[in-house]
């Protein structure tokens, strides 16, 4: 093999690398929006729970408020 040769398949092999490191950040990227977007759901489930227990009550309170009118 000639070093022409060579260096095309170096130079190649050095684009491959980098675009295998730029993958691996993007995937690093993804992993932690990931993460952020389930805490962010977990945290929206939670305070929709606590809004459906409040309404639950307040309901409660005003069926006692009517039995009693």
């Amino acid at each position: 093999m000639s070093a022409q040769a060579f260096d095309k398949l170096e130079q190649q092999i050095n684009k491959l690398t980098r675009h295998c490191q730029q993958l691996e950040q993007s995937n690093q990227d993804l992993h932690l929006q990931i993460s952020a977007l389930k805490e962010e759901r977990n945290q929206r489930l939670q305070v929709a729970s606590q809004t459906e227990q409040k309404i639950a009550a307040m309901v409660s309170r005003l069926k006692t408020l009517e039995q009693q009118a």
